[in-house]
């Protein structure tokens, strides 16, 4: 038995642009066409999406319950056409909102893969945060098809001796945190539990803050109203729009205009930047 499920998404959506940098130990991204070997009702199943021309996105998948989880990692139905009008004459995200208009946070198929992220980037760049969490999965998760892994959980991650996470290249600090968080609470569960109180139960951890609880907000739970506060490239911006050294709660003013927004604004500034969409001279001398 297997599922087709044709989905048009809520607002505008661009697969191509969202899933750009989205390919880990769990899913693969290549030719248009985005591959996640998902854990559903105790099977591990393939699930693939692809988008056509006419703007529809086609998921495949071996049952139904892997096909509408596919389509919440892709974030299909999160219309955020409010955030586009809200900022459509943005100083800063004027013209990357309508570059990127189609683009919307793609998240993991756990939250506890959100938690290993948020831990495995503290302070490091992309590619090398990307590479130690592909190296934590394969070292603790189970091998499926096409030289996938199954995402982490929170037993999984909360079963790991601090020392093997860092034989596999994970900070000491960060590898206590990860997996005492993961023994005192299930991650899942916060699925049910309000924004702010996610956001101040992850701070209250030693060896995490609202950067790290910014990443679960947006890529584990799907949420957009907390930023991603400290963030390196959010830094590096506004140094230059405020031409002197910045410290990392600073960003919290940067993102605060965009309210519930926040998280998806972030996401925008990060990428708008990166691509030479945010005007940082023009909004410096305004």
């Amino acid at each position: 038995m297997s599922v087709e499920l044709a989905v048009s998404p809520r607002g505008p959506y661009s697969l191509a642009l969202s899933a750009r940098l989205a390919g880990d130990a769990t899913r693969r991204v290549r030719d248009g066409v985005v591959t996640a070997l998902l854990e559903v009702e105790g099977r591990r199943e393939l699930a693939r999406a692809a988008q056509s021309p006419d703007g529809t996105v086609t998921i495949r998948a071996p049952s139904a319950a892997a096909a509408g989880r596919l389509r919440w990692i892709l974030a299909l139905d999160d219309d955020h056409s409010e955030f586009l009008r809200l900022v459509r004459d943005d100083s800063l995200l004027g013209r990357a909102s309508r570059d990127l208009r189609g683009l919307r946070q793609v998240r993991t198929a756990t939250v506890a893969q959100s938690l290993l992220r948020a831990v495995c980037g503290q302070l490091v760049d992309w590619a090398t945060a990307r590479a130690i969490e592909r190296r934590v999965i394969r070292g603790l998760c189970a091998r499926g098809p096409e030289g996938l892994w199954v995402a982490p959980t929170t037993p999984s991650l909360a079963e790991a001796a601090p020392s093997h996470l860092r034989r596999l290249g994970l900070h000491e600090r960060r590898s206590a945190a990860l997996v005492r968080v993961c023994r005192s609470v299930e991650l899942e569960r916060l699925h049910d539990t309000p924004t702010d109180a996610v956001v101040r139960r992850l701070e209250r951890e030693r060896g995490l803050g609202p950067w790290s609880a910014g990443v679960v907000c947006l890529q584990g739970l799907g949420r957009t109203e907390h930023g991603l506060v400290g963030d390196l490239g959010l830094i590096k911006l506004l140094r230059a729009l405020r031409g002197r050294p910045v410290e990392a709660w600073e960003t919290a003013e940067l993102l605060a205009p965009y309210g519930r927004w926040a998280g998806l604004a972030s996401v925008y500034l990060l990428v708008g930047l990166a691509r030479g969409l945010v005007p940082v001279s023009t909004s410096r001398a305004a």
